[in-house]
């Protein structure tokens, strides 16, 4: 399974990342949103974890472009 993590803050990245790892999933983890669009459209994810207070663009607008795109992969969007 492969999953991306789309956070800016780089030790939540890293926590979630690490204890995803440890699971045996294939983590790649984007630091913004526009980043983290463009790895979503050009890769297959079966599970996207999105921040909402992104830089560059918001996480909110990351899922909507991907709807919008008719990618139906799975999103959990965190928020503090």
């Amino acid at each position: 399974m492969r999953i991306l993590v789309v956070e800016d803050d780089p030790d939540v990245a890293s926590f979630i990342k690490k204890g995803l790892q440890e699971e045996r999933y294939a983590v790649d983890v984007a630091v913004d949103g526009e980043e983290g669009l463009r790895l979503a459209q050009d890769n297959p994810y079966d599970l996207i974890i999105l921040d909402l207070m992104l830089p560059k663009l918001d996480g909110l607008a990351v899922c909507r472009r991907l709807r919008a795109d008719r990618q139906h992969t799975p999103i959990l969007l965190l928020t503090a």
